[in-house]
């Protein structure tokens, strides 16, 4: 089993995969909240209960793999994996072995979970593709035929605006993400559930599709991300909702560099 590691700003998903007909299988997904204050020692101790709680036990991992948006605690989990399995973990780099060509002014700066999605993308669809993954932010990302990586859009998260939302505006509530039941509401609550989910809907629709004029082609359609089941249902673009494409991401690109 190869064990994958995504420091998010807002979780730490850990995922369990076995190898299956060129692709991974998913054993099990746990998350952790990211604490950035917690020391190596403490992250260590969360990760070995987490494993302990999967029935995975760390000396027979085929191996780790990180990768993170939050570099302060990159040092910190790569001494928690070393010392618990005692293999050296795969950390994803702007540097490392992905299959892509960066068509961007700034390679250095796409995020590398990013490059991860992408890169899983152009190994198993038709390209160009598009995947969007829906965390914090909502990001798009576009590769085009060749393995081209030729950027994408960012837009804020669901959670992120339904927050704001109420932060900034005394009358609003806050609320949880779910799918709205109709599209015209009549309660404040339906209201902002329709503008942040089925809009988060009609936004890919609409982002996707003016991405194929500007490629001149189709483009495969890929959502990722916790916050994408609630969407999913509602996006109009044929697509794939794939909730550990990011795992699966940093597990070939594991294979990739070993």
């Amino acid at each position: 089993m190869l064990l994958t590691v995504d420091i998010g700003n807002s979780t730490v998903c850990v995922t369990g995969l076995t190898r299956r007909d060129g692709d991974f299988a998913v054993a099990f997904s746990a998350k952790l909240d990211t604490v950035r204050e917690q020391s190596e020692m403490e992250y260590r101790a969360r990760l070995a209960a987490l494993l302990e709680r999967q029935g995975a036990k760390p000396e027979a991992l085929e191996g780790t793999a990180l990768c993170s948006v939050v570099p302060c605690l990159d040092a910190r989990l790569c001494a928690a994996l070393r010392a618990m399995t005692g293999r050296e973990p795969f950390q994803l780099a702007h540097g490392s072995k992905t299959g892509l060509t960066f068509a961007v002014p700034e390679p250095e700066r796409v995020g590398l979970d990013r490059i991860a999605d992408a890169a899983w993308a152009a190994n198993v669809l038709p390209l160009p593709a598009v995947t969007v993954d829906m965390g914090t932010a909502t990001t798009f990302s576009v590769v085009d035929a060749g393995s081209v990586f030729c950027g994408g859009a960012i837009a804020p998260g669901l959670e992120t605006g339904l927050r704001a939302l109420s932060a900034r505006a005394a009358q609003l509530p806050e609320l949880s993400v779910s799918a709205p039941d109709c599209v015209i509401g009549q309660t404040t609550e339906d209201c902002m559930r329709i503008g942040a989910v089925t809009g988060a809907a009609a936004m890919i629709d609409g982002l996707t599709a003016r991405m194929e004029e500007t490629l001149g082609a189709s483009a495969s359609l890929l959502l990722t991300g916790e916050l994408a089941r609630c969407v999913s249902p509602l996006c109009r673009h044929p697509h794939i909702y794939e909730p550990h494409l990011l795992a699966k991401g940093l597990a070939l690109l594991y294979t990739k560099n070993r």
